[in-house]
């Protein structure tokens, strides 16, 4: 910078030196005049100070087109890296959908699979009626389930409404041996929570509890909201089979519905949830999910579920 301040001022001496002698030159030979050159210091002085304000005139001019064209390329950068942002996030986006689309549709032909042997069992014992409804039982909860996207969250008193439709398909399958006990807070109702996230809790506890214990059992189902969080309890009386605890906890030991469930609270609710299993002394398995309390207000589809 120094070296280019003096260079530029080396040539704006220059130029205004030889500037000088030949308008002084010309000068004199237009008006015939005597002793002007004693007054070269005066004509020079002129001539540098023009020379040098039209050196910074053309200096900031140019310093001034730099800057503009810095700032129209880190313009461009930044829409370029904006753009490259939105693509990104627009591709996770995507990326996430599908991950609990594949998460959810696991789920039901486990579901579809059990339920159909039932009816078929029903139709070997010409009880007609029973497979009829049972067919008609199942034919809502698709519907429903297929209605709803994975990661599009409804009221939890919907969620159970829905949950109603698959126990009534189960207690067709297991009679008097399956009770419930739904105990739901009036403001838990209305927290926002995914699609069919319990149901592969219940299913949990229908294939490892209920079917394989003689006497059926129990599922007890509760839910409040405490400090903010919406705390979600759900368990079963367990069977005649021991299950260790550290097979459940253990992420290999856990049924696809358990995994799924974890992972799809994992996708939603990154670093800001809670999953827990336990083994109660009974035997009967515990499952704790906390997530934020976020409540919907609006459950007017709730009545679709019961056409």
């Amino acid at each position: 910078m120094v070296l280019r301040g003096l260079s530029s001022f080396f040539l704006v001496a220059l130029m205004a030196l030889v500037w000088t002698m030949i308008r002084l030159t010309t000068f004199i030979w237009m008006t015939k005049e005597q002793g002007l050159w004693a007054d070269f210091g005066g004509w020079y002085f002129g001539s540098v100070f023009i020379f040098l304000c039209w050196t910074v005139t053309f200096h900031g001019i140019r310093y001034y087109q730099l800057l503009q064209s810095e700032h129209k390329i880190m313009l461009a950068a930044e829409a370029v890296g904006a753009e490259e942002h939105i693509k990104r996030i627009s591709a996770q986006n995507v990326a996430r959908d599908a991950q609990l689309k594949m998460l959810r549709y696991q789920l039901n032909p486990h579901f579809l699979c059990n339920t159909l042997n039932a009816i078929n069992a029903l139709v070997e014992f010409e009880e007609a009626k029973k497979a009829q409804r049972m067919i008609v039982q199942l034919s809502k909860f698709l519907r429903y389930s297929l209605d709803n996207n994975p990661d599009t969250k409804i009221a939890l008193e919907k969620e159970v409404n829905a949950l109603k439709l698959y126990l009534e398909i189960e207690k067709t399958r297991f009679g008097d041996r399956l009770t419930l006990d739904f105990q739901i807070d009036e403001q838990a109702k209305l927290a926002g929570i995914p699609s069919l996230l319990l149901q592969p809790l219940i299913e949990n506890s229908m294939k490892h509890a209920i079917a394989q214990s003689e006497q059926g059992g129990t599922i007890s189902f509760n839910a409040t909201v405490i400090d903010n969080k919406l705390v979600l309890e759900l368990c079963d009386t367990g069977s005649d089979v021991k299950i260790q605890q550290s097979k459940i906890l253990s992420s290999k030991g856990r049924g696809i519905g358990l995994r799924n469930t974890d992972e799809r609270l994992a996708t939603l609710y990154p670093d800001n949830y809670d999953f827990i299993l336990k083994i109660l002394p009974s035997g009967g398995l515990k499952s704790t999910i906390k997530i934020p309390f976020e409540p919907i207000f609006d459950i007017s589809n709730e009545r679709k579920l019961a056409v």
